[in-house]
């Protein structure tokens, strides 16, 4: 039922994103076919931007880019102390705080954003070896199961 799922997933939204869906599900059935293990890694990056966690890309500005001192505070300042809320008719949400979320209309949102996924395709590349590294090891649902808790670590 999962597969099905999967394929699902893979048809509907292949389409919209103009990946080669077909070619993926046939590679995916013939590895199954030969009791071969795949695994498919699909990040979803809608509102990617208002994902953006504050202390976490602070703390990245810091220990991987060097910005410190004025520089951090200045970033620390532009991100901090935020809030909004929703006005809708006639009606007006509470005022939230916000943690995440790089500000709208900025100049600074898309090389923010860069900066804050730059360790992604460390953390992808180390997945990858982990994967590998199980999947010689283990059977293929144990495999499976391992790699699902390997992905919810990191």
């Amino acid at each position: 039922m999962l597969i099905l799922r999967v394929f699902y997933y893979l048809i509907k939204y292949a389409a919209c994103q103009r990946l080669p869906g077909p070619l993926l599900i046939n590679k995916l059935d013939f590895t199954s076919d030969q009791g071969q293990v795949s695994s498919l890694c699909l990040l979803d990056l809608t509102a990617a931007f208002d994902n953006v966690d504050h202390d976490l890309l602070l703390r990245r500005l810091d220990n991987t880019f060097g910005v410190r001192d004025q520089a951090k505070e200045w970033f620390k300042s532009y991100l901090t102390g935020r809030s909004y809320c929703v006005i809708y008719g006639a009606g007006t949400s509470a005022t939230v705080l916000m943690t995440c979320s790089v500000p709208q209309g900025s100049v600074l949102r898309p090389p923010l954003f860069i900066l804050y996924m730059r360790n992604w395709q460390t953390w992808l590349q180390r997945v990858r070896r982990q994967i590998t590294r199980i999947r010689g090891r283990q059977p293929a649902t144990r495999a499976c199961t391992a790699i699902l808790a390997t992905c919810r670590r990191q």
